[in-house]
């Protein structure tokens, strides 16, 4: 089976959190901090916590300021639903249905609910669980008809009044007055006479809906039996890389566990199959010979030796085979098939510790707080789920946090390997631990208000825009991979700039001058930006050039020692380089400076003709901002591609052709 809906009432920040939809492999649930995520898990684990977890307490999970009505005794634990989920039967598990109840034909989904009082509440769905008295009574006034006329039938006609006297039609026939009726049943049975066979199927159908409930019930013992462990692992579950055996034994004898710091080392002597006792005394219990008559040559004192040696034998197996295992997990998500994990026994002390490549050991805690979380987490899940991950759901609470970036994006195929087995639910507010492709499992998260309660919507719709950044800031890193899927990259200061290099690489292509190789052309939106994405491209062993404008900006940007060391003057352009030697300050539009002066006169009405004319040395954009209100560099440049779509390069003056002619060969000649 596998679950298909949940929901959660009235815990903690939880008033009703609306149904979640739950995939059949991955579900996030994505928020900000303090909406409510951890709560919702800590919820649905007691739909069928693994042994040993705490259940719900009324004082610490009813919503703390409604709490009073508990105290009143106006809400009764045993009536307040907390959390619900239902699950979707497998073909297995609905003949297992069928085997126990022919009748229940329909069932399709059990739906499992928990109360506040830690009571559980099942149904199948809308399927019928028990008949009601309504659907037997035309069928008994008929029974009772026949056997009326059958001799020796008043003491069972008593018995049948006596049973009926007063129930109305819906009472349910279940529990004690169906076992009645069913015995009532039996009496009457030898009454009819079996070649009747009319009154035969009538005492059969009776039968059937009084046994309907007891079917139904253990029908749904089976299904219950099989329901998966909902298995729950939170950051704070930490691993100590050394633990004292002695003192976890005196804690544990004397009750005085704390849930959170002992958490992980109680899962990890779980995974041993060892207490600490156990181990603290086989750490003190070496046999002495003077404990024993005779000595060290007894056989007393040998058969000790012996049984202490064989015990000494098996917690050495035990360690190994779990440093092992832990090991294999570890280097599958860490990517370092070289780290190697040992649980050790030293005296009183059970330590955690890695082997580099070189063989040298180090304690747990010396190494990353990523490493440690991921061994906590591998401890905690194989511990819950008895060794393997059968049969469960895993809960994940913020996984992954400690992680760097790039670890949290692998780990997130570690989950999906997971899911291939065990559904999994996790919580998170990181962008990397959302894939773009997987945008369908995200359910958003949110808290308005403490009034409102946590609330699940499963349409990314939300009342609180910060509850959807991290999908915003995921889609946001997805595009911004995008600047590295070409090989050869050019950093333009704008926008404008790659529009007007792309639209003449375009024209010039189709008469064979444009660039020789597909080239992605990149807007860094400043001049002092360039070098921020220069440096992100080239980090990635890319091939990396830059066009400068040669005003104030471009220049500066050109003269920053990082961009020349990571670049070289060859690869750093100029647009001064491709204007007229005699422009001042030149920007990638006096390249085009008389064809945008007549393109913006005739097709945006902008008529600086005369003052370009007559100050052939100022800047063109300087001109345009000066004389015209309103100018746009992107009216002008979209202008400019449709006017060279429709036109020739033949239509540009000699010295534009030439400027971008050389312009588009260098750019060729600095990305070879």
């Amino acid at each position: 089976m596998y679950l298909s809906r949940a929901h959660i009432r009235d815990y903690r920040s939880v008033r009703d959190s609306g149904e979640i939809d739950i995939d059949q492999e991955r579900t996030l649930l994505v928020g900000v901090n303090e909406a409510g995520k951890t709560a919702l898990l800590k919820a649905l684990q007691q739909i069928n916590a693994p042994k040993g977890a705490d259940g719900f307490s009324p004082l610490r999970d009813y919503p703390r300021a409604n709490y009073t009505e508990v105290q009143r005794g106006d809400r009764d634990p045993s009536d307040v639903l907390v959390a619900e989920a239902t699950f979707v039967l497998t073909d297995v598990e609905k003949k297992i249905v069928l085997e126990e109840s022919p009748e229940s034909t329909g069932v399709t989904e059990i739906v499992i609910k928990r109360y506040l009082d830690n009571t559980l509440r099942w149904n199948f769905g809308g399927a019928e669980l028990w008949r009601t008295f309504g659907d037997i009574e035309k069928d008994l006034t008929r029974l009772r008809a026949y056997l009326v006329k059958r001799e020796g039938s008043a003491e069972v006609l008593a018995g049948l009044d006596a049973l009926t006297a007063g129930r109305k039609p819906h009472i349910a026939l279940r529990g004690e007055f169906a076992r009645k009726f069913l015995a009532w049943l039996e009496t009457a049975l030898p009454l009819i006479d079996e070649d009747d066979e009319r009154e035969e199927n009538r005492h059969d159908r009776i039968k059937v809906a009084l046994e309907l409930d007891a079917c139904v019930t253990e029908a749904g013992a089976r299904i219950r039996a099989r329901l998966p462990l909902f298995v729950y692992y939170s950051t704070y579950f930490t691993v100590r890389p050394s633990i004292n055996l002695a003192s976890l034994a005196a804690r544990e004898a004397s009750g005085d566990i704390d849930p959170d710091y002992d958490f992980g080392n109680l899962c990890l002597l779980q995974l041993l199959g060892l207490t600490a006792k156990e181990l603290s005394e086989l750490a003190s219990g070496e046999p002495q010979p003077q404990h024993y008559g005779g000595g060290a040559a007894s056989d007393d004192f040998l058969n000790a030796v012996k049984a202490y040696q064989a015990k000494l034998d098996d917690r050495q197996y035990r360690l190994n085979s779990a440093s092992v295992d832990l090991t294999r997990s570890i280097r599958e998500v860490w990517g370092d098939d070289n780290v190697q994990l040992r649980l050790v026994c030293d005296g009183q002390y059970l330590k955690v510790v890695v082997v580099d490549d070189i063989g040298v050991e180090v304690e747990l805690d010396q190494r990353s707080e990523g490493f440690r979380w991921l061994v906590s987490f591998f401890v905690v899940f194989k511990a819950q789920a008895q060794g393997e991950l059968k049969n469960a759901i895993l809960l994940l609470d913020e996984p992954g946090l400690s992680l760097h970036a790039l670890k949290q994006q692998e780990f997130r195929k570690t989950v999906a390997r997971l899911a291939e087995k065990n559904q999994v639910i996790y919580t998170t507010h990181s962008p990397f631990m959302v894939g773009t492709d997987e945008l369908d499992l995200v359910r958003i998260v949110e808290m308005t208000s403490r009034e409102a309660g946590t609330k699940v919507h499963t349409r990314l719709v939300v009342d609180d825009p910060r509850s959807i950044y991290p999908l915003q800031a995921a889609l946001g890193y997805e595009l911004a991979q995008s600047l590295f899927g070409q090989s050869r990259n050019l950093v333009c200061e704008g926008l404008t700039d790659m529009m007007y290099v792309e639209a003449l690489n375009t024209a010039f292509t189709d008469v064979g001058k444009g660039l020789k190789a597909s080239i992605s052309l990149v807007p860094a939106s400043s001049a002092s930006k360039v070098i921020y994405y220069v440096t992100l491209l080239t980090s990635q062993n890319l091939k990396v050039a830059a066009l400068l404008d040669s005003d104030q900006a471009g220049d500066n940007a050109a003269k920053q020692d990082e961009l020349v060391q990571l670049l070289g003057s060859r690869k750093i352009l100029r647009t001064k380089d491709y204007c007229d030697p005699g422009a001042s300050r030149p920007e990638i539009e006096d390249l085009l400076r008389e064809t945008l002066v007549h393109v913006a006169k005739d097709d945006l009405g902008w008529d600086v003709t005369a003052t370009a004319a007559a100050q052939p040395a100022r800047p063109i954009i300087e001109i345009f901002k000066k004389e015209i209100s309103g100018f746009s560099k992107y009216k002008l440049v979209r202008a400019f591609i449709r006017w060279l779509a429709a036109n020739e390069i033949s239509d540009l003056s000699g010295a534009e052709q030439a400027g971008v002619t050389k312009l588009l060969a260098d750019i060729n000649k600095a990305l070879v």
